[in-house]
């Protein structure tokens, strides 16, 4: 309802006025308030749904920018997670937070560590964002980030061409050796497994008298091996016929002498055999030597050379000896492949333990052989220690998860550096041991714990990555698990291995 106020003159003839309400007088005009900017936070995002790093480079940087407002601070938890490349293995995991102050656009990068250690083709991992708090989540909040790998070309590398020569297929190799208490033939055929490599000692005694002539025991491992479709690897472990690490034999002409005869009939066997054959040449033995060694130099330990006739021109020292077997092996027996164990013990570090067997001559043999451990890591770990693993020191059993030391990736990056730094020569691992996984310490005779062949057989591309060749399973003592009493444990990872093996680079 309008109302007004009516005003007469009281005196007759005034005029009236009337005063609305709903119109302010001049004298106070109305003024609009300024406006209100609203609060832009703005949203936070990955710069890029994909990333590329060769591995080579170390690292990779990721990006996450704050676009379109920076009003009050803000932040976000960025992740990785595995794709086809496995943290630990081709990568480190990365996990953390990102912030930003009030007024702050700045981008803001994160690095994830790329692993040095080569392999073929490429492998990606995943980067995720979330938790986004002060800003909006953006997009892309998700990228894959591609690793490009650094080895040869796809069977072109060491080992692939080592493989061919074998006859063997080109992916990494299994084998085994001495089960205890059973044979590993049988074991083999009764549980239908594949083996590539065949492995039995020509150890202490005189191993020529081992079976009627013409054929000794070089070619009984050899029918062994053609039996379950595998070539033979024979580990000539002779020098320890008078004492493990009595490397004094090395300069006795009356030992010796039988030692180069011995050898040249091992040789004359594998050529008369007509098929390729493998030689590990004297386990310990090198080790031994670089700890004795004056200065540590094979050329400054004496041994008896040149009165063999197919090295009388080679030097009276262990690197003449290394050097004489390599030429025994060319001159005799084109189809013996020959490879020499560092023994990590023997030095300080791995440059030390490769300056060594470079000074040997190891380069210019055929092949490295890589040693794990010569028993199940439990049965170091039981208390009282059992009499055959009577040994000081700990961290036999490594991590897998490859947190803490030791661990695989420890030894993986010891067998990248023989690999490289002897002559680029492909790996063979030797003497693994075959316990069964278990979070409990130790262990019972038989049955003792060990993540090795669980490790291995999972992780294959680790191996072939590293210069790897295969791996040759077998026990270093009666009374650890075989593969008669791992719980089927080989049998079925081996299998697993087999349906989707790893290529050789």
């Amino acid at each position: 309802m309008i109302l007004a106020v009516l005003a007469l003159s009281a005196c007759g003839g005034g005029s009236s006025t009337v005063v609305s309400p709903t119109q302010p007088p001049a004298s106070a005009p109305t003024q609009a308030p300024p406006p209100v900017t609203p609060a832009m936070p703005g949203a936070l995002q990955l710069s890029a749904s994909t990333y590329a790093v060769a591995q080579t480079a170390g690292t990779v940087a990721i990006t996450v920018t704050r676009s379109n407002g920076s009003s009050g601070a803000a932040s976000v938890s960025y992740a990785t997670s595995d794709g086809t490349a496995v943290a630990g293995t081709h990568y480190t995991a990365a996990n953390g937070m990102l912030s930003w102050a009030d007024g702050d656009a700045a981008s803001k990068t994160f690095a994830v560590t790329v692993s040095t250690a080569p392999f073929a083709g490429s492998k990606t991992f995943s980067v995720a964002l979330s938790n986004a708090t002060g800003a909006k989540a953006g997009l892309p909040a998700n990228a894959v980030v591609t690793i490009s790998g650094s080895t040869a070309a796809a069977g072109n590398g060491p080992a692939a061409q080592l493989a061919a020569k074998l006859g063997v297929p080109s992916r990494l190799l299994l084998g085994l050796g001495s089960q205890a208490g059973i044979s590993t033939i049988s074991a083999v055929q009764s549980q239908a497994l594949k083996v590539d490599i065949y492995d039995a000692y020509l150890g202490s005694g005189d191993w020529t008298s081992w079976n009627a002539p013409p054929c000794d025991y070089v070619c009984v491992v050899a029918d062994a091996a053609k039996s379950i479709g595998a070539i033979p690897m024979y580990t000539y472990y002779q020098m320890a016929n008078n004492g493990d690490g009595n490397i004094s034999v090395v300069n006795d002409a009356a030992f010796m002498a039988t030692y180069w005869s011995r050898l040249k009939v091992l040789f004359q066997d594998i050529a008369a055999l007509k098929t390729p054959a493998l030689v590990n040449v004297e386990p310990d033995f090198w080790g031994y030597v670089e700890l004795n060694a004056p200065g540590h130099d094979p050329t400054q330990l004496a041994a008896v050379v040149s009165s063999n006739p197919d090295c009388a021109t080679l030097a009276n020292t262990v690197a003449g000896y290394a050097r004489c077997v390599i030429a025994m092996a060319r001159k005799y027996a084109s189809n013996a492949y020959v490879g020499f164990p560092p023994s990590p013990w023997g030095g300080n570090t791995n440059a030390d333990v490769v300056a060594f067997m470079n000074a040997v001559g190891a380069q210019n043999a055929d092949f490295i052989v890589e040693e794990t451990l010569d028993r199940d890591a439990g049965c170091f770990e039981v208390s009282p220690q059992p009499s055959d693993c009577a040994r000081g020191g700990t961290g036999y059993y490594w991590d897998e998860s490859n947190q803490t030391h030791p661990n695989f990736q420890d030894h993986l990056a010891e067998a990248l550096a023989y690999h490289s730094g002897i002559g680029n020569l492909p790996i063979i691992w030797w003497q693994t041991p075959e316990g069964v996984p278990s979070t409990t310490p130790g262990g019972t005779p038989f049955h003792y714990r060990d993540n090795r062949v669980h490790y291995f057989l999972t992780h294959p591309d680790e191996l072939v990555a590293v210069g790897g060749l295969g791996v040759v399973f077998s026990n270093g003592d009666g009374q650890q698990t075989s593969i008669a009493t791992d719980g089927g444990q080989f049998q079925s990872l081996s299998g697993a291995y087999l349906a989707a093996p790893a290529k050789l680079p």
